[in-house]
C-alpha cells in the first residue's frame, strides 16, 4: 500500500498544479489499471487458497463477506466500468483522428456514461449488502 501511495504522489507531482480534465482522465486511467491488476492477484490467491483445504479459503471468504465487502465491491466497480468507458473514448479517439479536437467532449461524454452507469449500480450494491 505504501508503494502505491509513493506511486501515485509521484504521478501527481509530475503533473501541473492545475490538472485539466485530460490529464485527470489519463491519472484515473493508470490507477484503476493498477487496481485491476492487484484485484486479479488477489482473486487468483484466493482460489488458490482452496488447495490448502476449506480453511484458509473460508477466512478470507469470510474478510470479502464482512461489512468491507460492499465497500470492496464498489471500488472493483468503480474501477472496471471507468477503465472501459474512458478505455473506449481512447480506442474511439486514436481509430478516429479527426475528433481529437473534440477530446474535452469526449471526456465529458464518457463521464456522464461512466455516472449514469456507476450511481445506480454502486446504489445497489451497497443495498445488497447492508440490507436485509
Amino acid at each position: 500500500m505504501n508503494l502505491f501511495l509513493t506511486i501515485l504522489k509521484l504521478m501527481l507531482r509530475a503533473c501541473p498544479r492545475q490538472l485539466r480534465d485530460e490529464q485527470i482522465a489519463w491519472l484515473l486511467h493508470r490507477v484503476t489499471g493498477i487496481g485491476l491488476f492487484l484485484f486479479l492477484v488477489l482473486h487468483i490467491i484466493h482460489i488458490s487458497l482452496a488447495v490448502f483445504g476449506p480453511e484458509p479459503f473460508n477466512t478470507l471468504t469470510q474478510i470479502f463477506n464482512s461489512p468491507i465487502g460492499p465497500i470492496l465491491h464498489v471500488f472493483l466497480f468503480f474501477s472496471v466500468l471507468f477503465h472501459a468507458t474512458n478505455g473506449l473514448r481512447v480506442i474511439i479517439l486514436d481509430f478516429w483522428p479527426a475528433l481529437q479536437p473534440y477530446q474535452r467532449t469526449s471526456i465529458d461524454i464518457a463521464t456522464v456514461v461512466f455516472l449514469a452507469i456507476f450511481i445506480p449500480s454502486a446504489l445497489l450494491i451497497l443495498m445488497d449488502g447492508f440490507l436485509p
